[in-house]
């Protein structure tokens, strides 16, 4: 069982990278992305020297399949690690300025741990005895999970010999976590990948063992229901069990935002909470049936499954009704963290520079080479990188990693659209091409706003730990949520978690919306912007596209209206109704 309410989900590659070190023996979950293996070995040489742990490097070789070995070798230390620090805290005294103190004090109030440290600061003698052995007995560290996006799983090659599927980005992180130590979780994101998720059924680790237990345990960002019973199925059919289903808002997020066709957080959840024992019932008998085929234990009774959300929340009030509200076992804290330098890895500037950025500082962009629109920050070093690469002859990244190349425009095998190789390329074409000025402008414009995102996030894990340089010249790239724009401040974990909780609310930004208009009103904007052809595909701005998404912004609209008071949205009535009356 969680000891916290909250999680922190991953953000970025380098900003959550080293999470779990710092904060999982206080009880609380966070998340790895696991996708960039140089980052993973370099932070593994880090912490190893730091605590005193031979190291041995594993030099980048695919074919001796460097990739999955550098992220077991990595998930192991970290999983060692927890354990040692967890333990630390477990024996440590039970007083004041102690690490279990700090455990203790941490807790949400309605905690029975933290009410039986209450009780025990008031006992005497034998009851105080009694309660301290249940406290220590109740102690558990926050689960360590890791994220793999399950579109960046590009082929690998050794010269021109493309290395077998196994060797792809996704399957080989996927395997480096299965191969290692960590009893973790596998949070998938970015959509459904077959082949992946057949993949899994390789480990043992992913399968409940004789006494119930998944080692292994997977999670799933799902934008819906239908979208949590289809993928659930597909891994029930293999005898895999999901045991936890994330929904994430489509825009009101951090990093890449994966927008639906105007479906929003609210009615997705409410779908959810009223079809949550319907798609786990149907669930167990397909992965039952499963299990019988494949000689496993079958279990009597479905494992452990959490339902969680992350997106936007910024207040306890906020955080209260959608656990309440939605039944949801935990709620996703993210971008806020950014600014809590115990818990995430920002460099100064950045840090700073997140402080002070406003809603028009934080935007979503074309700057992912992927082609899906992503969170930015207004002048980060990467975009002022990007433009002195152009103004000296030679734009674009040297592409030292290679995990976005997914661009067959010019070359057979893919390459980064913000890479040298591509956007050589793509200039001379454009040249070519006889356009107007303000017309080759504009496209040169949309070329500088690709971001190197394999350097540009990890950025920030060089510059704070002063690592070897990734190459001659790199910017950072950073990806917070909007809602980032009405916090501000250097803050402590206590601060943060006192936020969360109602204990000790942050003075925000007096215009910051409730979390569910912040959607709205950003799904609004997407939609303009689709229209206008700034994202989106043709068939997404035929009329009926179009319609369809007002029609659905609408009906959300009429959702948060009947429930005006239930949901805390009573001071933005005027706004939804305007909303709501909307034609297609």
């Amino acid at each position: 069982m969680a000891q916290h309410t909250f999680h922190i989900p991953v953000m970025g590659t380098a900003f959550t990278v080293d999470t779990p070190l710092k904060i999982a023996k206080y009880g609380i979950a966070s998340v790895i992305s696991i996708v960039d293996d140089d980052l993973l070995e370099r932070m593994r040489a880090y912490w190893a020297r730091r605590r005193g742990r031979a190291y041995a490097p594993i030099e980048k070789d695919l074919k001796a399949d460097s990739r999955a070995r550098r992220t077991a070798a990595y998930l192991d230390l970290v999983d060692e690690l927890v354990r040692e620090d967890f333990e630390a805290l477990r024996t440590a005294p039970l007083e004041p300025g102690s690490e279990l103190w700090r455990y203790l004090a941490l807790l949400p109030d309605a905690s029975p741990l933290r009410r039986a440290w209450e009780r025990w600061q008031e006992a005497e003698g034998a009851e105080r005895a009694a309660l301290e052995r249940e406290i220590r007995a109740g102690l558990a560290p926050g689960r360590v999970e890791v994220n793999v996006m399950t579109k960046v799983d590009k082929p690998n090659f050794v010269g021109r010999e493309p290395l077998p599927v196994e060797y792809n980005d996704a399957h080989a992180a996927l395997r480096g976590f299965a191969e290692s130590t960590l009893e973790g979780v596998l949070v998938l994101s970015a959509g459904f990948n077959a082949r992946l998720y057949s993949y899994m059924a390789n480990f043992a680790g992913f399968f409940a063992d004789e006494a119930g237990r998944i080692r292994k345990q997977i999670a799933l960002k799902v934008s819906d229901a239908r979208s949590a019973l289809t993928q659930g199925k597909f891994l029930a059919k293999k005898g895999l069990w999901v045991s936890e289903y994330r929904v994430e808002s489509g825009l009101n997020c951090g990093g890449h935002a994966f927008a639906s066709q105007g479906y929003l957080m609210g009615p997705i959840l409410e779908e959810l909470k009223s079809k949550r024992d319907e798609i786990v019932a149907s669930l167990f008998e397909i992965y039952k049936k499963a299990l019988q085929k494949l000689g496993r234990p079958v279990p009597s009774g479905p494992p452990e499954v959490r339902f969680t959300a992350q997106g936007g929340v910024g207040t306890a009030e906020e955080h209260a009704m959608l656990r309440e509200r939605y039944g949801l076992d935990t709620v996703g804290w993210g971008s806020p963290f950014l600014l809590v330098p115990e818990v995430t890895v920002v460099d100064e500037r950045t840090r700073r520079d997140l402080s002070a950025a406003g809603e028009e500082d934080l935007y979503l962009s074309g700057a992912s080479p992927l082609g899906v629109p992503f969170n930015v920050m207004r002048g980060a070093s990467i975009e002022a990188l990007n433009r002195k690469w152009y103004e000296e002859g030679h734009p674009g990244s040297p592409c030292p990693k290679g995990h976005l190349e997914f661009n067959t425009e010019f070359t057979e095998r893919p390459i980064c659209t913000a890479s040298r190789n591509y956007q050589h390329r793509k200039i001379q074409q454009l040249k070519a091409l006889g356009l107007s000025e303000d017309a080759y402008r504009r496209e040169i414009e949309k070329l500088l706003e690709k971001q190197c995102l394999c350097t540009g996030l990890a950025e920030p894990a060089h510059l704070e730990y002063r690592f070897p340089p990734q190459m001659k010249e790199t910017g950072v790239s950073v990806c917070p949520g909007p809602n980032l724009a009405y916090f501000s401040g250097e803050r402590t974990l206590e601060e943060m978690v006192d936020h969360i909780y109602g204990r000790r609310p942050l003075a925000l930004e007096a215009n910051r919306p409730h979390v569910f208009v912040k959607e709205l009103r950003l799904y609004a904007d997407y939609l303009r912007r689709v229209v206008a052809g700034e994202f989106g595909t043709d068939r997404d701005r035929t009329p009926e596209a179009v319609a369809a998404f007002r029609v659905n912004l609408a009906a959300g609209a009429r959702y948060y209206l009947e429930r005006l008071e239930e949901l805390g949205l009573g001071p933005w009535k005027e706004e939804l109704e305007s909303f709501a009356a909307q034609p297609a």
